[in-house]
């Protein structure tokens, strides 16, 4: 520009001047667009971050066996999201696992399986809320629920077997049984001097006992003495001998000796435990 004259050469240099501000300028505004662009764009992605309902990052499991009358209990999993509440819900479903619907009430962690969920499967479902809306997620399904097994039978206090038992194997609530008595002679008469009782004893289970301690009187007293307790044998009989006292007849129109007859458990007491009492007759003829 050496040609030119001092005023033109102002003019250039001016113009030279406020183009290259301007090229800064428009630079500037570049620069700061692309930066608000950026804010803008990380603000809007934080937004959508925090507007997220839950989600279930691991699912919901049950636990217990699945049989009725049985209890299962559910676990609700993870969640990202902040969950503020969650709702629990049991589900019956088929075989499979599918074709499920909710049981009604059943809204705890736990849940008892009743009959009406036998053959099918069960589910555990949770639904979890924040203040962005809610997400429900559900366990897999149980195994095939099986009924509820038989109790087993109230024991009887007898020992196994068809007997005969010891007395000492016998418990309660079982008890003894005098189940038969056999008198010698049948028929007791006035000048008759001995009598000789037997009675047999088994339990309430029909076994044939053995070991039982077996006492006997006469009704009213004094008129058989009273003798000792006599245990029964293997067959379960038990042999006791009177002999007649000088009360006998008791009155000139007998007919019959009443006998009370106990069996017990050596050692236990006589109004408790195993023990039994009855009454029996002998027949008495006195013409």
């Amino acid at each position: 520009m050496s040609h030119l004259g001092p005023g033109r050469r102002r003019f250039f240099g001016a113009a030279l001047g406020a183009a290259s501000l301007a090229a800064g300028l428009a630079v500037a505004l570049l620069a700061m667009g692309s930066a608000s662009g950026s804010v803008a764009a990380t603000t809007a992605t934080t937004a959508t971050t925090s507007a997220q309902k839950p989600v279930n990052t691991a699912p919901p499991t049950t636990s217990g066996t699945p049989q009725e009358g049985q209890k299962l209990t559910g676990d609700r999993g993870k969640w990202s999201g902040n969950p503020t509440d969650f709702n629990y819900f049991w589900v019956r479903c088929d075989k499979n696992g599918g074709s499920c619907s909710n049981i009604s009430g059943a809204r705890a962690a736990t849940y008892t399986l009743t009959s009406a969920d036998v053959g099918n499967t069960a589910r555990f479902k949770v639904e979890a809320k924040n203040a962005n809306g809610s997400t429900f997620a559900t366990s897999v399904p149980t195994a095939v629920i099986k009924a509820a097994t038989a109790p087993p039978p109230p024991a009887t206090g007898c020992p196994a077997g068809s007997g005969p038992v010891n007395v000492a194997d016998v418990k309660p609530p079982a008890r003894l049984l005098i189940d038969a008595q056999q008198a010698s002679p049948s028929v007791v008469r006035r000048d008759t001097q001995q009598i000789t009782l037997r009675y047999h004893v088994a339990n309430t289970c029909g076994q044939t006992v053995q070991g039982a301690l077996v006492y006997a009187t006469a009704v009213p007293f004094n008129q058989l003495n009273i003798p000792s307790e006599q245990p029964t044998g293997q067959d379960g009989w038990a042999e006791l001998s009177f002999r007649t006292l000088a009360g006998f007849p008791a009155s000139p129109r007998q007919q019959l000796i009443a006998v009370f007859v106990r069996a017990r458990k050596s050692g236990e007491s006589l109004l408790a435990g195993i023990s039994t009492r009855r009454l029996f007759s002998v027949r008495v003829n006195l013409h």
